[in-house]
């Protein structure tokens, strides 16, 4: 009987021209609305946004194992525990060498300012590794005798560094770690929920995804999340690798802190490129103990690691998760460190992919995009 009703014709309405125009302008109105909220929440909110980006980038890192321990954990038990579980060691694993570097550089800072007044009392003799570096040795030390060597000389190029102006910086240093920890505080908060109501927020996204922007739009979202894991492994990973291996060859060529140094070349190498200087400081210093050779040696293999990095292992885990030739993978997280800070790191890629993918999908032909 349904069905015989379905197929009878309809009777053709007539069509209310107000009432249509009525709903257009309610349609418009509502758009207008809802711009005019979102941008006074971004407004609201924009002291924070950088704590909600890192929150979520790390999400999307970790959601993978976060999915994989959740189908092994007990039932009943993952709506609590898991999320405070997964949050407390991603915060561990920044905490965990933020204190060691703050530890470490507050030991070597008070050394540091012992040294200047000293300096600025007595003057510095020239060291003994001045005179065995191998190029440029005695500009070196006529530099450091007319500079350094008497305690006039010393005083007047280490006036900058009185007690006063290490003060200030002490102050303005401090605000700047008291701002930092309490956007990296809400960064945790926030990457909580997102854990405890991860499932929920994603299915929201893909369900408004496919209403403005149909079966593209969730392409190009995954195509974002597949960029973030690509630039996770390799850049992160890949950093911790170099770190740990650099670590073990300043041990070996006995450069001061070596532990602290390969953190330092570990977080460097995540920007691409910038675990040369990292690298070079820990040769000068190898060189300053009075071994060149093994500094030239540890530079030499550091080159080569940061060259074996760079050049091949980074652009298979990131070009090879999206697809994104290494070009535009260079130019989205050296752009994006530019444009953003740290955060480029992983926006940077991530809006290369989704532009590329457009690109790709503008240009196919007709019968192939179809």
């Amino acid at each position: 009987m349904s069905e015989a009703l379905s197929q009878l014709p309809r009777p053709d309405w007539p069509v209310d021209p107000q009432a249509a125009r009525r709903t257009r302008f309610q349609q418009v109105a509502r758009g207008a609305l809802g711009a005019v909220l979102v941008l006074l929440g971004l407004f609201t909110l924009r002291d924070f946004l950088p704590a909600l980006v890192w929150a979520v980038i790390f999400a999307v890192a970790t959601w993978p194992l976060f999915r994989r321990a959740k189908r092994r954990w007990p039932p009943g038990r993952h709506n609590l525990l898991l999320p405070l579980l997964f949050t407390a060691m991603i915060a561990l694993v920044f905490l965990v060498p933020i204190s060691l570097i703050g530890l470490e550089s507050i030991r070597e800072a008070q050394g540091v300012f012992a040294w200047i007044e000293h300096a600025r009392h007595t003057g510095v003799p020239v060291p003994d590794w001045v005179h065995r570096l191998p190029v440029g040795r005695e500009a070196a030390s006529n530099w450091w005798r007319q500079h350094l060597a008497t305690p006039d000389d010393a005083s007047e190029l280490l006036a900058t560094l009185k007690a006063g102006s290490s003060m200030r910086m002490t102050r303005a240093l401090g605000s700047q770690v008291a701002h930092r920890s309490t956007l990296f505080a809400f960064s945790i908060i926030t990457l909580f929920f997102l854990f405890r109501e991860g499932e929920t927020v994603t299915s929201q996204l893909l369900v408004a995804s496919r209403r403005a922007f149909g079966t593209r739009g969730e392409r190009i979202g995954r195509q974002m999340i597949a960029s973030v894991h690509g630039t996770v492994d390799g850049l992160v990973l890949v950093g911790l690798g170099e770190g740990v291996i650099m670590g073990v060859a300043y041990a070996i060529a006995g450069a001061p802190h070596p532990t602290l140094f390969g953190l330092l070349t570990a977080v460097a190498a995540m920007i691409p490129f910038a675990a040369v200087v990292a690298i070079a400081l820990a040769s000068l210093l190898v060189m300053a103990n009075g071994s060149a050779v093994a500094a030239i040696i540890v530079f030499a293999f550091g080159m080569t690691v940061v060259f074996a990095s760079d050049h091949f292992v980074r652009p298979v885990l990131i070009g090879g998760a999206t697809k994104l030739p290494f070009l535009w993978v260079l130019l989205g997280i050296l752009g994006g460190v530019e444009a953003w800070g740290l955060l480029g790191l992983f926006l940077g890629p991530a809006i290369m992919a989704a532009l590329i993918l457009l690109w790709r999908d503008w240009t196919k032909p007709d019968g192939e995009s179809a």
